[in-house]
């Protein structure tokens, strides 16, 4: 990248715990129940997903400029995130209206997903309606395909996004 910091003093927020709860919480067994014995399932059968485990995935994505993460900076929420039949849409805010990181951040979103996903999603990566000066343009990065497939194909900007790839936060190590 060129160095130059679009914002320099963002706001960090405390991360939220995850609201669902683990077996372990819930008072469920850890172990498998004995007496339980499910049903083999088919392959066809296609297991749902919700708002907090697309939210899970990319919260911990590391800020291009910061060291801080997306859900820190209050980019990414579970609010901003929306499922329909095989349809993934999140919406992201940046920091700052001018925020020249926009297209990483939403970049590093998508491959997230990509990666952690199967192929039958769709998965549409948003700016929210009126957060960027250049939201159009945008948004029209970040959802076609050709333009994805060529941003990865860039072996600097490969790099950079590894590296907000790694995860920040309570998660890391």
């Amino acid at each position: 990248m060129n160095g130059e910091i679009f914002n320099a003093n963002p706001t960090v927020y405390a991360s939220k715990r995850s609201a669902r709860k683990s077996k372990f919480e819930a008072g469920q067994s850890l172990w498998i129940d004995e007496q339980y014995q499910p049903e083999l399932s088919s392959e066809s059968e296609v297991e749902p997903i919700d708002e907090d485990e697309i939210f899970d995935l990319i919260r911990f994505i590391a800020d291009p400029e910061h060291p801080n993460s997306l859900e820190e900076l209050r980019v990414v929420s579970a609010e901003q995130i929306k499922i329909g039949d095989n349809h993934i849409m999140v919406e992201f805010t940046p920091t700052v209206p001018h925020c020249g990181m926009s297209t990483l951040i939403g970049l590093s979103i998508r491959v997230r997903l990509m990666r952690s996903l199967p192929q039958r999603f769709k998965v549409d990566i948003r700016v929210k309606p009126g957060s960027h000066q250049s939201e159009l343009a945008v948004n029209k990065q970040l959802n076609d395909k050709e333009r994805v497939a060529a941003a990865l194909e860039n072996a600097a900007l490969l790099e950079t996004l590894e590296k907000c790839l790694e995860p920040v936060g309570p998660n890391s190590l």
